[in-house]
C-alpha cells in the first residue's frame, strides 16, 4: 500500500528518536526528543491558485526539517508517516 498525498500535502518519514546519550546513556521512551529531520517519501502535484497549477518547490529524497507540531501520523505497515502541507515545511536540508 502506497500514500499518494493530494494539493499541496507532502508525506515524511522522520528520523528514529536517539535511544542513547552520546556519553552512552539509555533514554526511556518518555525523554526521547522526537527529531524534526525527515525524509520525503511523497509529493503530490501542488495547489491550484487563479485556475493555474503552482509546483512543489520540494520533491522526493530531499532531507527537510518540519514544523515540530504539524501534520497528521498515519501508521502503514508498521511504518510512521507523517502528512503535512508543504507551507509546514520550514527548510531544505542540504
Amino acid at each position: 500500500m502506497t500514500l499518494k498525498p493530494l494539493s499541496n500535502r507532502v508525506v515524511i518519514k522522520f528520523a528514529e528518536a536517539e535511544e542513547k546519550t552520546q556519553s552512552g546513556i539509555i533514554l526511556t521512551a518518555s525523554a526521547q526528543e522526537k527529531p524534526q529531520i525527515a525524509e520525503i517519501v511523497a509529493v503530490g502535484p501542488g495547489k491550484v491558485e487563479d485556475g493555474k497549477l503552482v509546483p512543489m518547490s520540494v520533491k522526493v529524497g530531499e532531507r527537510v526539517i518540519a514544523s515540530k507540531y504539524a501534520g497528521t501520523v498515519v501508521k502503514m505497515d508498521g511504518v510512521e508517516y507523517t502528512v503535512l502541507s508543504e507551507d509546514d515545511i520550514l527548510a531544505i536540508v542540504e
